[in-house]
């Protein structure tokens, strides 16, 4: 992620803040900030969801079309996601092209989802190796203040167990589309991801944008139901020890079934 300048002064106040086991906006160092999660919120689309994380918000819609595979994955549905940054989410995100933070974000989300497993997109397949299911998942930054990567694969995972796609039979080699007939797709996980930060020698759980600014290292660690990980991405100027990152994989492994608990509310 793009950090913006921050005089120096100020990352020192956070930093002593922090290891004296404090935080600026008085949550423990482990504690994530308010999280809110509804689904079916973009009446087009297939499948969506909103996802609020103090005040970072972020929409997620998932769109199916029937397409081609890729040659060496004759027989798997295609799962494609982008993010766009909207410049009024933050003073710094700009209209154009993808910037640096919009392909981070797109590709550790991409790669929680696919690792994670969450669609069996072999299933997927309408005709092998001609046609199938590819699911486009577009993620739009709402509102920025910290932490992007949980809140994106949150959003992410809950628009894809909303989503519903058309039944299809193939007659000939047409592939014949009953819109009547919606079913859900086939989930099979529900990774999800949490952030850690590094600031003054310590890991404090979903930064704050403040907190972004002013950070060492980050790291982001995806973490399926049975506590396996799919995903990681490190961030920041600072390497981190191995006693660090181990520490983070428990924190992260413990904080991901509580971020689960706000799908099982909606998905019972």
């Amino acid at each position: 992620m793009v950090q913006s300048v921050v005089p120096e002064i100020i990352k020192e106040s956070v930093a002593n803040l922090i290891q004296s086991g404090e935080r600026a906006d008085g949550r423990a160092l482990d504690q994530y900030r308010e999280i809110s999660l509804e689904t079916g919120v973009i009446k087009k689309a297939e499948g969506s969801a909103r996802v609020k994380i103090g005040n970072t918000q972020i929409v997620v819609g998932a769109k199916p079309q029937i397409g081609e595979p890729f040659p060496d994955t004759p027989n798997v549905g295609v799962l494609i996601t982008n993010s766009e940054l909207n410049p009024m989410a933050a003073p710094n995100f700009e209209a154009g092209p993808p910037n640096e933070t919009s392909v981070e974000l797109s590709r550790v989300t991409d790669r929680c989802i696919r690792e994670g497993k969450v669609v069996d997109l072999e299933k997927l397949t309408i005709i092998p190796g001609k046609k199938v299911w590819m699911i486009f998942m577009d993620l739009h930054i709402i509102d920025y203040d910290g932490n992007l990567m949980d809140a994106a694969v949150l959003g992410s995972l809950a628009a894809l167990m909303d989503a519903k796609i058309p039944s299809t039979t193939i007659d000939g080699d047409e592939v014949v589309i009953d819109y009547e007939q919606m079913v859900p797709l086939p989930i099979k996980e529900q990774p999800l991801m949490c952030t850690l930060a590094k600031i003054g020698g310590e890991l404090v759980v979903d930064p704050s944008l403040e907190e972004d600014d002013v950070l060492d290292a980050r790291i982001s660690i995806g973490v399926r139901a049975d506590g396996s990980i799919c995903a990681m991405q490190k961030g920041g100027s600072v390497p981190l020890t191995r006693e660090e990152v181990l520490k983070a994989v428990g924190i992260a492994q413990k904080k991901t079934e509580e971020l689960r608990e706000n799908v099982s509310k909606i998905f019972k």
